[in-house]
């Protein structure tokens, strides 16, 4: 979860440190009905959508990095442009990931009662 309460559906942290959140848009009336996206620009370095081979890619902002993903795969076919965050946001979101990172894991490791 963001700090504004959002969640998004994916978000990476690479190994220089850089932020990615990537929506997932099923469908032309999910991407039409749900606007939360923009709440997500500034908890990122960059940010992309993830749409199915037969959405139309130019109802996309053109600004934002596009991918093509199905069930087994994905391809990146516009990179998302370079936004960095501000290092105290950077530092926020990295611990946010790695708090819920070991949460997951803990669960995972012991279930408990």
């Amino acid at each position: 979860m963001l700090a504004n309460g959002r969640r998004a559906d994916v978000v990476a942290l690479g190994g220089d440190g850089e932020l990615r959140i990537i929506e997932v848009k099923s469908s032309v009336a999910d991407f039409q009905s749900d606007h939360k996206w923009a709440d997500y620009l500034e908890f990122c370095d960059r940010f992309a959508f993830a749409v199915p081979q037969q959405f139309p890619h130019e109802l996309l902002p053109g600004e934002f990095g596009l991918w093509v993903a199905d069930e087994w795969d994905a391809e990146e076919l516009r990179p998302a442009p370079l936004t960095p965050l501000h290092p105290s946001r950077r530092k926020a979101m990295t611990l946010r990931l790695a708090r819920l990172a070991a949460a997951r894991l803990h669960s995972l490791l012991d279930p408990g009662p």
